[in-house]
């Protein structure tokens, strides 16, 4: 019986703590964009957008961004070739969501669980800005390699990144390693 209830405290606590994070983060989408014309993107997907123009162009890579006129989407250019859509998906904040949820489930004490997840978010948050770099000068460079580069291997990064982070927290953190 106690498996049972330490199955459940697990399912209560995910799932209560992912549906307040997604609600609170779905209210401020609906606050912050614009979904009528002129379309403008949530300031945390333009930030990433901002924060990966930054990178390329630090690169070598000349970047421009642009508000799509016809979606959410930010369009990003290099050398005036359009190398990616940056939507809301792409800031990784529906990721980070899950990610929290899950350290929350597996909670340790108090400080370390925090930090963790602190740390553990910040750490997604920025490699999923390297990862829209690398995947932008690839697409840029090799174009015929979109689709693999872009449905396959760099949605890789993000989830192998999260998985190992919830790896190292069950293993070094968590109170229900047993």
């Amino acid at each position: 019986m106690k498996d049972n209830k330490t199955v459940v405290l697990f399912l209560i606590k995910f799932f209560g703590s992912y549906l307040l994070l997604f609600l609170l983060y779905s209210f401020y989408l609906n606050k912050t964009q614009n979904e009528i014309a002129p379309f403008a993107c949530a300031p945390i997907t333009k930030t990433v957008a901002e924060q990966t123009k930054y990178l390329l162009d630090s690169f070598g890579y000349p970047t421009e961004l642009v508000q799509d006129t016809e979606t959410l989407a930010l369009k990003l250019f290099i050398n005036g070739k359009i190398t990616a859509l940056i939507v809301e998906g792409c800031n990784a904040i529906s990721i980070i969501i899950l990610f929290i949820a899950f350290i929350i489930a597996f909670a340790g004490k108090f400080k370390s669980t925090i930090l963790y997840i602190l740390f553990g978010s910040l750490l997604i948050y920025f490699t999923n800005i390297v990862r829209i770099v690398i995947i932008s000068i690839a697409i840029y460079e090799y174009p015929q390699y979109q689709d693999v580069l872009h449905e396959i291997i760099f949605p890789s990064i993000i989830y192998g990144i999260t998985f190992l982070l919830w790896f190292i927290w069950i293993r070094n953190y968590s109170t229900l390693k047993k």
